[in-house]
């Protein structure tokens, strides 16, 4: 069962609203298992993700939708995709001066999340999240439900990848089903590929096969 916070608004961000939401984002992701892999040195991680994020914040806002919260404790970053995604010819170069030393390790989780992507149009969750202060109160399904109510009113569908089994299960409660997980590499951590499909019927659509390209790549 999913609780509904009536007390935060949420709305697209702008640009106005990177100074705030940049450190948010960068603390959230700066901690666990997957920031640990990607960033093995405990010093570096904050300033890697401040950069990683700086770079994919500029990117959320001119290829896709930022959602925040009045408040700014929170942040989503969607894309619309269609079955081929759009090329980004400057993203490596992107990534590396984001990211420095640790863009490898970067690179892989790009390269493992493109494999198993749908191809089939949908909306794309890439990023959520939520000011550690404040987790585990509800910001998060609040940025899920305001965007989903437009995505039904499409009906179309979303997908996601959740990077540990308590995220895995928030997502479930919003309607989406897990595929099998992903490692990066034999030791790194753990993916969930997520769905949530169309509506027919009052049943929502099951995970689409994965596409062939990964089936070769395993």
């Amino acid at each position: 069962m999913v609780t509904i916070r009536t007390d935060l608004t949420v709305r697209e961000a702008t640009a106005d609203d990177v100074p705030a939401l940049l450190p948010m984002l960068a603390e959230a992701f700066s901690t666990g298992t997957v920031a640990e892999w990607a960033v093995p040195e405990p010093a570096d991680r904050l300033e890697v993700f401040t950069g990683y994020f700086r770079y994919m914040l500029a990117l959320g806002l001119r290829h896709g939708r930022v959602d925040t919260t009045h408040d700014l404790s929170g942040a989503a970053i969607w894309y619309r995709r269609d079955e081929t995604p759009p090329p980004h010819p400057d993203h490596l170069y992107g990534l590396e001066e984001a990211t420095g030393r640790y863009t490898p390790k970067f690179l892989l989780l790009d390269a493992m999340f493109e494999a198993r992507h749908p191809r089939l149009p949908h909306a794309y969750l890439a990023y959520v999240a939520v000011a550690p202060a404040v987790q585990s109160r509800g910001v998060g399904s609040a940025l899920l439900t305001h965007a989903h109510e437009a995505l039904d009113a499409e009906n179309l569908p979303a997908y996601l990848e959740a990077s540990n089994p308590r995220n895995r299960d928030l997502y479930a409660r919003h309607g989406y089903e897990s595929g099998p997980p992903m490692q990066p590499t034999s030791s790194g951590p753990p993916f969930w590929p997520m769905w949530r499909g169309q509506l027919n019927g009052g049943v929502r659509a099951s995970f689409p096969p994965p596409n062939p390209y990964y089936r070769r790549l395993r």
